[in-house]
C-alpha cells in the first residue's frame, strides 16, 4: 500500500499537559474546557458548524509511538486485542473524541469535555448528527460491564513507553 500522508489544520489546546492521570474518555473530562485553533486559512469551512452541539474530533496522538496487537486496557484487568480497545499506541495514532462545541470565535473553537492532551494535532472536524451517530442498541463487546466505569478510570503510564 501507498502512505498516506495528512497535514494538521489546527492544534487542540486543554488542561492536560501530562499522559498519566488523564481522562480516557470525554465522560470523564466532563465540562473540561479546552480549545482548538484551526489554521486561519481554513477557518471558513467552520461556516455553519456553531449550529452544532457537539462535534468529532480526530487527532493525532503525537506523543505516542509503536504499538502491540494485545493490550491491557484501562478498565479491565485482561489482555484485549488493540483493535477492540480505544489505546492510544496505535499503527496510525488517530484519536477520536465527540465533544461539546461551546462556540467558535474567528478561527479559535471553545470546546467542553475535552479528553485530549494540551498541543494536540486536530486533522479534521466532523459535526455529530443525533440521527445518523446514535445506536442505543449497540453492544460494546468486552467494555459491555465496564461502561460505567469509563468516566472515573484515569489514565497511567501504560501506553507512553513502547514495549516494542
Amino acid at each position: 500500500m501507498d502512505d498516506i500522508r495528512i497535514r494538521p489544520i489546527g492544534v487542540i489546546n486543554s488542561p492536560y499537559t501530562d499522559r498519566a492521570n488523564m481522562p480516557i474518555q470525554p465522560c470523564g473530562a466532563r465540562d473540561v474546557a479546552g480549545r482548538i485553533v484551526i489554521e486561519e486559512a481554513l477557518a471558513p469551512g467552520l461556516k455553519d458548524l456553531e449550529g452544532f452541539s457537539h462535534i468529532y474530533l480526530l487527532y493525532h496522538f503525537h506523543m505516542s509511538t509503536g504499538f502491540d496487537l494485545t493490550v491491557v486496557p484501562f478498565m479491565e484487568p485482561a489482555e484485549r486485542g488493540l483493535f477492540s480497545t480505544r489505546a492510544p499506541r496505535r499503527p496510525n495514532q488517530i484519536g477520536l473524541s465527540i465533544v461539546r462545541l461551546e462556540r467558535i470565535e474567528g478561527n479559535t473553537l471553545h470546546i467542553l469535555d475535552v479528553d485530549v492532551l494540551d498541543g494536540t494535532p486536530l486533522l479534521d472536524i466532523k459535526p455529530y448528527f443525533k440521527t445518523f451517530d446514535a445506536f442505543p442498541e449497540a453492544i460494546s463487546g468486552w467494555a459491555e460491564a465496564h461502561q460505567n466505569k469509563a468516566g472515573q478510570v484515569r489514565s497511567d503510564t501504560r501506553f507512553v513507553s513502547p514495549k516494542t
